[in-house]
């Protein structure tokens, strides 16, 4: 069709419209959300796509029109799949009709992330394939390979790209749109899709079955390929197959593994062939394990002997150092960079004008010996204000919140949660404060969007991925429907009626909820919402530092006075804070 310089994100997406895709469903997670974002709104290909609730939901309405014999495709981030885990290992047994596959995207530095699990120990557990691609066209490749795949051994399959494949950009051969559409009809067969344990045993038995051929199938689709050119040797897998290549001399063989599980006679009879062999993958030692399980005389360098590090992404500098270490010599060297001094730090921030910092700023005066267990979402950044003490997973906050409520503790805990992480997975830990009669208050940060992957659409949007209005829901009244009896809605640009409304919560006991209801302020001005800018009067201006306490990047001070920057986006709290009058809005005095 033609070469495009894309980001891998969106070769990824072309390929699986390439690939006769009709289903595709996701939850927005660095670095997978692109993939759903071009989907949801190119023109090319009419097929169904949604964000779904969250990862378990996405994983369970792709897999059923599998079942259905169209080709699915289902998006989440690495700890996404924690919370799909449960339908991924029972699908393995059920199997498919249609090609499914599950882009699952790893985040090695965790550069947006929690932690650094590696994917490829969920498709060793679940025994279903895993595709790792080395660079953004094999991404490409892969993903549009991946749906025949499935449907050849009728598995589901795992595509595991990393931070630096998603997030890169390449030259790209692109094939045509695929113009092939299929019917979708569910065919009874109670054996295979109700798993009760008289199914399972056999289906388990019929799973192990296939791993001979598969193991097989994926060396013969040149996925994972080698070639000999010396008695020393480099295995790698993934990305990391890039950065070896670009330091790797012509006397060293080389393997790549781009898919899982390894076929243990050809990795054999490659490791057999040399003295000496590094191992590099990132994260997890996956190859190398399989390596040693069959190296009868090979000396193995990696992971487990510390050579090449555990953690973290890798860079061509990592891989040579690691050569050097296993004695093989690289091509290339890397002396230390020396960090440019006076270069000011840039931690994430909230935005400007973002609804969230009134919000902890007025918990934080309020709630002075508060206990604030938090979320993921943008108001992880709340911790700056010192309104976030832990951050576990998709809706631990009340969890967590509830637990350290009814643990003996004496302070009061206040619970942060955004509106669409309450949806992912918030909603049964307040029902479970509820009924087990935690005393805490929970703040839901309403935003109206899934801000901090990409400003993704969720049921309380009032629109669907594909942009089609749909009805907002109530967010009171599912709080309501959980049990709680006090819950009120507040604007947090409204800064004294929003520490009225906590110093109420305060003064009450069991479960309390506040919502505090603001746009994004990037999603306002995206859409058309614009408000007068502030300014300081120098002449009212005293210097105190009140309004530097709230910690908004659009306040600066200049002479040990305050002035307001460009960056104001006219929410006006700052004028409520400050005990001199001295910020007012623009042309008034």
């Amino acid at each position: 069709m033609a070469i495009r310089y894309l980001l891998g994100n969106e070769g990824i997406a072309h390929a699986c419209l390439e690939a006769n895709i009709d289903f595709a469903s996701g939850y927005p997670g660095t670095p997978s959300s692109e993939v759903i974002d071009v989907l949801r709104v190119q023109k090319e290909r009419p097929f169904t796509v949604e964000w779904s609730t969250n990862e378990k939901v996405a994983f369970e309405n792709a897999l059923a029109a599998a079942w259905c014999g169209v080709r699915a495709l289902c998006t989440m981030k690495h700890v996404g799949l924690n919370v799909a885990a449960d339908p991924l290992m029972t699908s393995a047994y059920t199997g498919v009709t249609g090609g499914f596959v599950i882009l699952t995207a790893d985040d090695p530095f965790a550069h947006s992330s929690q932690n650094e699990q590696d994917t490829r120990r969920y498709a060793h557990f679940s025994r279903l394939p895993c595709l790792d691609p080395a660079s953004v066209q094999e991404a490409h490749d892969m993903m549009r390979d991946a749906f025949a795949l499935s449907e050849e051994f009728g598995l589901p399959v795992i595509f595991r790209p990393t931070t630096r494949i998603c997030h890169s950009k390449g030259d790209v051969d692109l094939g045509e749109i695929g113009t092939e559409h299929r019917a979708a009809e569910f065919r009874r067969d109670p054996k295979q899709y109700v798993v009760i344990p008289a199914h399972t045993r056999v289906l388990h038995k019929k799973l192990n079955e296939k791993q001979p051929d598969l193991k097989r199938r994926l060396v013969e689709l040149g996925y994972n390929r080698h070639t000999v050119r010396g008695r020393t040797a480099v295995v790698a897998s993934g990305v990391s197959a890039a950065y070896v290549r670009e330091v790797l001399g012509d006397d060293v063989s080389l393997a790549i593994v781009g898919a899982y599980p390894i076929d243990e006679e050809w990795l054999r009879d490659f490791v057999d062939r040399h003295e000496k062999i590094l191992v590099v993958e990132e994260l997890d030692p996956v190859v190398e394990e399989v390596v040693r399980q069959v190296a009868t005389k090979t000396e193995v360098f990696g992971k487990i002997d510390g050579t090449v590090p555990y953690e973290g992404e890798f860079t061509p500098a990592i891989v040579a150092a690691a050569l050097e270490k296993a004695g093989i010599t690289s091509t290339t060297t890397f002396p230390a960079a020396a960090p440019v001094p006076g270069v000011p730090p840039r931690p994430p921030i909230l935005c400007a004008g973002c609804m969230h910092r009134p919000t902890f700023y007025a918990m934080r005066k309020v709630f002075r010996d508060g206990i604030f267990p938090s979320d993921i979402g943008c108001y992880t950044l709340g911790l700056q204000l010192g309104a976030v003490d832990t951050t576990i997973c998709m809706g631990a906050s009340i969890t967590v919140g509830s637990g350290i409520a009814r643990s003996g503790e004496e302070r009061p805990v206040v619970s942060t949660i955004g509106d669409s992480t309450f949806l992912h997975t918030g909603i049964p830990g307040l029902l479970n404060a509820v009924y087990n009669g935690a005393d805490m208050v929970v703040v839901i940060l309403d935003n109206r969007i899934t801000a901090m992957t990409g400003h993704q659409p969720n049921p309380n949007t009032g629109m669907t991925a594909t942009g089609e209005e749909s009805t907002p829901i109530s967010l009171d009244a599912i709080c309501r429907s959980c049990g709680v009896s006090w819950v009120e809605t507040v604007d947090p640009y409204d800064l004294p009626v929003l520490l009225d409304t906590l110093r109420r919560a305060k003064e009450r006991k069991g479960v309390r909820v506040v919502i505090a209801k603001q746009p994004c302020v990037i999603t306002a001005r995206r859409s058309g919402i614009k408000r007068k800018p502030y300014t300081v009067d120098p002449g009212r201006c005293t210097g105190c530092g009140a309004c530097r306490s709230f910690g908004c990047p659009a306040i600066a001070f200049v002479d040990k006075n305050a002035t307001i920057t460009e960056l104001c986006a006219g929410c006006g709290v700052c004028a409520d804070i400050c005990p001199s009058g001295a910020i007012i809005m623009e042309g008034r005095r």
